[in-house]
């Protein structure tokens, strides 16, 4: 650990870790912004975030547990979020697009088959599957984190198992609004706050969500989310981009370690994801029993020794103390 923050000779040092990227894409080149977090030359780590359209910032629960394990890792705003160039060329809302946007990043990093992992939470792990499918010469390790692979079975998970323990009455008024295309209410949020988000999303009341959290759903860009995911997290919706994406019949071409998370509480069925883990050659489940979708904060302790675990398992590296991990398991 005494390198970890010793980042001289690195390219970024002068920013701190921070750099903007340019990126090639049909309708011209943009930038995406990029921060690396630590230095560790076998165990690097970069950050895909969920939305589409959310941003870097929710996965700031990192900074509690990965620099004490000596992982490298890097938040990345990807095209449209955050601190990235946010055009709004409908057409470049495509899941090929952001493939090819991450396979520019990671060369413009330096990450290779020695020592990059990719992580991706949520869509993020949508679009870390589809890498994988693409690059997987590139991976020395993967990290699908509550994400199913088939959004049709995500859907019907939604409509046979989280939609029927919800106020019925609740669930009819949130359709409704939806038929309508009254997604911009104030009343429609509240009633996904309410009957969902606080119950699936993330297991406190939203007005003590980490500031993190807080801070990350305001910044949602809602022209990429919509497009390709839909208004709610209730499922995706018909007419979505992704509505009809499905990989389970490749995951066993999928031939790194790699590691798939779920949780007791999520938006996505766990069983279905350790169903995932099983088909994948290489694969191990992490199951966390009070988790949610952000299992990172709800079961804090499980996520993070969980994953540290994994990535210690990859590089052969020694576990740091348990106290450093808060709550060392194995998986």
């Amino acid at each position: 650990m005494s390198g970890y923050f010793d980042y001289s000779g690195r390219d970024d040092v002068l920013s701190g870790g921070a750099r903007r990227i340019p990126v090639s894409t049909p309708a011209g080149t943009y930038r995406v912004w990029v921060k690396r977090i630590g230095s560790n030359p076998a165990l690097r780590m970069l950050l895909l975030h969920g939305g589409p359209g959310a941003t870097h910032e929710y996965l700031e629960a990192c900074d509690s547990y990965l620099p004490a394990a000596g992982v490298e890792y890097y938040y990345y705003d990807q095209l449209g979020s955050g601190f990235s160039d946010q055009p709004t060329d409908p057409s470049l809302w495509e899941l090929d697009r952001f493939v090819d946007e991450l396979e520019q990043v990671r060369a413009a990093l330096g990450l290779g088959r020695d020592n990059f992992v990719l992580y991706g939470q949520s869509w993020g792990g949508i679009l870390a599957m589809e890498y994988a499918l693409h690059y997987q010469q590139h991976l020395r390790g993967l990290v699908i984190s509550n994400m199913m692979s088939s959004v049709p079975a995500y859907n019907a998970y939604a409509s046979q198992v989280l939609m029927p323990e919800m106020d019925q009455t609740a669930l009819a008024e949130i359709q409704s609004l939806e038929a309508a295309g009254d997604t911009e209410n104030p009343r429609y949020m509240q009633l996904l706050y309410e009957q969902h988000y606080v119950h699936h999303v993330l297991r406190m009341p939203s007005d003590e969500w980490p500031e993190p959290v807080q801070r990350g759903f305001a910044h949602v860009n809602p022209a990429i989310y919509v497009s390709m995911q839909g208004p709610s997290e209730l499922g995706i919706s018909p007419g979505a981009k992704l509505v009809r994406w499905d990989r389970t019949g490749q995951l066993s071409s999928i031939k790194v370690p790699t590691l798939v998370i779920g949780a007791r509480y999520d938006t996505m069925d766990p069983a279905y994801m350790e169903m995932m883990a099983d088909r994948l050659p290489a694969g191990h489940y992490l199951y966390c029993p009070n988790g949610s979708h952000l299992a990172m904060y709800d079961d804090q302790q499980t996520y993070f020794a969980g994953l540290i675990s994994f990535l210690h398992d990859l590089t052969g590296s020694q576990p740091a103390p348990a106290a450093d991990v808060a709550g060392a398991g194995a998986l």
